[in-house]
């Protein structure tokens, strides 16, 4: 027995690793055949990493796995992917490995796919994306191509964690098959088998961007008779369920030529209320096993007909309850009195003759009664409705009847009756005429909340009538936060809106207390880099869906730190842009004039804005305005009122203000009245140490006008003019946002303000144009306005006031000849005349010298008159 058991053991050792090694000979010889058999039979790109072989997995039978399927479609389609798949695996008689090419085909007898994906697409012209099959190869099936390739006697098989697409862009519809497990065991080689299948999936359904079915579950045990001679596939014994509900069925589907005849019948077996929560998806109808229900709920249907490029089946499927209740046993309150009548019918197999009547939807929820009925027509056209809705409904209730949690909490009391009729090309191509509607429907103690603002918005009243060529919105009283608004106007496309995705047009009156522009932020949620979730606040940005006219009156407008009072003004906003009309407000005891766009198109808000300021208190609006401060930071040490008006452009930052930096525009300004306070500025105290002879606070700005131009962060004043007493001052320069400046000022200073000696100085000259002399003085300014540097130019000034004076002494010495110079000058004659004009001159220039430089900083000491003659 020992020595029985080593030789078995030594044969099975040798038989696994011949096994073993066989696979490694053959999987070439595969990888070729699938490869030569792509490459001959299909119109498409085949690629795949790896064949392998195995002979110990399913011993006795071969194993052959295709690891990383893909696909690749050739024109129309060029580039897009018909198929993917993990792996597909094969298993065949181990005999099949050694068939050469005159043997015949392989023999599959099994297929598992895992993971694949597979779209099936038609275009608009009509052409599929998975007729892959070359022509010619179709046309050589019974000749020279009969002993290539595969052949299947498949018994069994798999499809595992997929996902069909069905996409026909023709008829604009979609169907998606995800989630996909689905397994078949059968004979497909002779003429009549039995194949018995299991399948769970989800699946979803748009036509037209409506969608019918919305992930909706699925399980399906089916046995189907299989006549594979006559194509006729019968289901014997089926159970299935779309979501929770379950359903009996049978019929068969026939392939025909070019169609399908189908003729099927299904009904849910029970006749429980509790069937008809069923059909909500599982997420949302959550467990139905302790659920409490009364009434009956029966659904039932025929599909009888041929589906072909022109016809589908017939139907005639119903779905009815009455007197009928549920209540969810930890939630407070009851759904009672529902009444369901409706139905899904075809009765001549074309599409566009299908249509769904709802005769009655009808529940009530405490006193609160809400009936409906509605019936919809040409689905696969021009779609026609008519809907009728009548009732009340306490939007709080949702949530204490059914358990679903909403997004956002929702309360208020909506109250309707209102019939409307329509068809959407109607809405589509604004054809008002056919548009409907006739009721009112209102809305009282309204609120909802949501995580992503910052104050319940509240709507204490609403009242809305339809009219048929438009929805009048009589009344609307709302808040948030500290704000209030009330709203009145017309609404030209209420059911574009609400039905095609049009945007919302419309007329509206708008008057508030209290708008308080921080009320209506919402938080942006981003991934950071670290792809940790942060929070961030972004302002309210102008809706997309917006295409209307405002007209706006608000008592007090808050927007940052500024009130404005008595805003009126016409918004017109459209592409998410608010293009704003003769937009005024009362703000720092003046006059605020506004015009220009806010757009919110791009994902970094900007403006293009005109504004005019009338009678601004320059303090105030100096000290609250960062964009005012910017452009003249000078200002804060005036006080007065300012005329001004300022075109400019730039971006918005999250709080909805002007980014400073990327401002650019020009400005000008005309300073009313003003007095100057030259401690509450740096550089007057500097200019009032460098000119002493002049009280900053006795400056007369009266009239004074400036022109600005502001870009890249840079300030330009063109040159403007003052006066202090009867001396002319000319300044210009410029200055940036980050405080740096370069000024000029010229001061024209008169020869009387020189002092007691330069003035007897001049009146010995006995000449009436030197009392006409005047001194410019340069300033030039530069660092900072926190740090600022003051420079004058004292030796150009001293050299032109020298110049002068020497030159009337000239010519007075000229005119009035020898006698006359010896007077004045103390009798000089020969060579001392020409010492004497050389003293006088040096003696004048020394004079001049001393008199501007205590004017121009403060009396000097005499050793000190080396440095200002630098």
């Amino acid at each position: 027995m020992k020595k029985f058991l080593k030789i078995t053991g030594i044969l099975l050792l040798i038989i696994f690793a011949i096994l073993a090694v066989i696979p490694l000979v053959l999987e070439s010889k595969i990888d070729a055949i699938v490869q030569a058999y792509a490459d001959e039979n299909l119109n498409a790109k085949v690629e795949f990493d790896d064949i392998s072989l195995s002979l110990i997995i399913s011993f006795p039978k071969a194993n052959v796995t295709i690891d990383n399927l893909n696909i690749t479609n050739a024109e129309p389609f060029k580039g897009e992917t018909l198929m993917t798949a993990k792996s597909i695996n094969f298993e065949m008689p181990i005999s099949e490995l050694w068939k050469s090419e005159s043997d015949g085909p392989l023999v599959v007898n099994e297929i598992a796919v895992d993971e694949a994906l597979l779209t099936l697409k038609t275009n608009t012209a009509g052409v599929t994306n998975y007729d892959i099959i070359k022509t010619d190869s179709l046309a050589n099936t019974n000749t020279n191509n009969t002993n290539k390739g595969f052949s299947f006697d498949i018994k069994d098989y798999s499809i595992e964690d997929s996902a069909f697409s069905f996409i026909d862009e023709s008829s604009n519809t979609s169907f998606f098959i995800t989630a996909l497990n689905h397994n078949g065991h059968g004979i497909f080689s002779g003429s009549t088998s039995e194949l018995d299948t299991k399948t769970e999936a989800n699946v979803s359904l748009i036509i037209d961007s409506t969608s019918y079915l919305s992930n909706n579950s699925i399980k399906l045990d089916a046995l189907i008779d299989l006549d594979l001679e006559n194509s006729i596939y019968t289901f014997k014994d089926n159970n299935g369920f779309i979501n929770q509900l379950p359903l009996k069925f049978r019929g068969y589907v026939q392939q025909l030529d070019n169609a399908q005849d189908v003729d099927i019948t299904f009904e849910n077996p029970e006749s429980s209320f509790k069937d008809f929560l069923a059909v909500i998806p599982k997420a949302y109808a959550k467990n139905l096993d302790d659920v409490e229900t009364t009434g009956d709920f029966k659904v039932n249907g025929k599909i009888r007909g041929k589906v072909s490029e022109t016809t589908i089946p017939k139907l005639d499927i119903n779905i009815t309850s009455d007197n009928a209740s549920f209540k969810y046993p930890d939630l407070p309150k009851r759904v009672e009195n529902i009444s369901i009548n409706t139905s899904l019918k075809n009765e001549t197999g074309n599409a566009d003759d299908t249509f769904i009547a709802i005769d009655r939807l009808n529940f009530k929820i405490d006193k609160d009664v809400f009936k409906s009925s509605a019936t919809i027509r040409q689905l696969t056209s021009n779609m026609m409705v008519n809907a009728n809705i009548d009732g009340v409904l306490n939007l709080q209730n949702i949530t204490k009847v059914y358990p679903i949690k909403l997004e956002n909490d929702l309360q208020g009391i909506l109250k309707g009756k209102v019939n409307s009729s329509f068809d959407m090309k109607a809405i589509e191509t604004n054809a008002f005429e056919r548009i409907k509607n006739n009721g009112n429907l209102s809305i009282s103690n309204f609120e909802y909340s949501s995580k992503d603002i910052v104050n319940p918005f509240a709507i204490t009243k609403s009242d809305i009538e339809f009219k048929p060529n438009h929805v009048t919105l009589k009344s609307f009283d709302a808040s948030s936060g500290t704000s209030d608004f009330k709203a009145n106007g017309t609404i030209t496309n209420l059911l574009g809106f609400l039905l095609s995705e049009k945007k919302l047009k419309g007329h509206f009156n708008v008057t508030s207390n209290m708008f308080a522009i921080s009320d209506f932020m919402i938080e942006d949620t981003t991934i950071s880099e670290d792809n940790k979730t942060t929070s961030d606040s972004e302002s309210l940005r102008i809706p997309e869906f917006l295409d209307c006219t405002i007209n706006a009156n608000a008592k007090t407008v808050l927007y940052d730190n500024l009130e404005l009072k008595n805003v009126k003004g016409k918004l017109v906003i459209a592409d998410q842009k608010a293009d704003l009309q003769n937009m005024t407000s009362d703000i720092f005891d003046g006059k605020l004039a506004i015009g220009g766009l806010v757009s919110t198109k791009e994902k970094t808000p900007t403006f293009n804005l005109n504004l005019g300021a009338n009678d601004f208190d320059i303090a105030q609006s100096f000290k609250d305005l960062e964009l005012l401060q910017n452009l003249a930071p000078i200002a804060k040490t005036l006080q007065g009122k300012l005329n001004t008006t300022i075109a400019l452009n730039g971006s918005l930052d999250k709080s909805f203000s002007p980014n400073i930096s990327t401002v650019s525009g020009n400005a000008l300004a005309e300073i009313l009245t003003s007095t100057v306070n030259p401690l509450q500025g740096d550089v007057l105290e500097k200019l009032s140490g460098a000119l002493s002879f002049i009280d900053f606070k006795k400056l007369d700005l009266k009239d004074v006008k400036t022109k600005l131009s502001f870009e890249n962060g840079q300030v330009s004043v063109k040159p403007f003019n003052l006066k202090y007493n009867d001396i002319d001052v000319e300044i210009s320069g410029t200055h940036g946002f980050d405080e740096s400046m370069n000024y000029i000022a010229v001061f024209n200073v008169p020869a009387k303000y020189l002092g007691t000696e330069i003035n007897n100085f001049i009146s010995k000259l006995n000449d009436d144009s030197a009392k006409d002399i005047t001194v410019p003085v340069t300033a030039t300014i530069g660092g900072s306005f926190k740090q600022p540097t003051v420079k004058t130019d004292l030796t150009s000034s001293v050299s032109k006031l020298t110049q002068q004076l020497i030159e009337i002494q000239k010519q007075q010495i000229i005119g009035k000849g020898k006698d006359k110079i010896n007077e004045l000058l103390g009798g000089i004659t020969g060579n001392d005349k020409e010492k004497e004009t050389d003293s006088t001159t040096t003696s004048t220039t020394d004079t001049v010298k001393g008199i501007l430089g205590g004017l121009l900083g403060g009396k000097k000491k005499e050793k000190k008159k080396d440095s200002l003659n630098r």
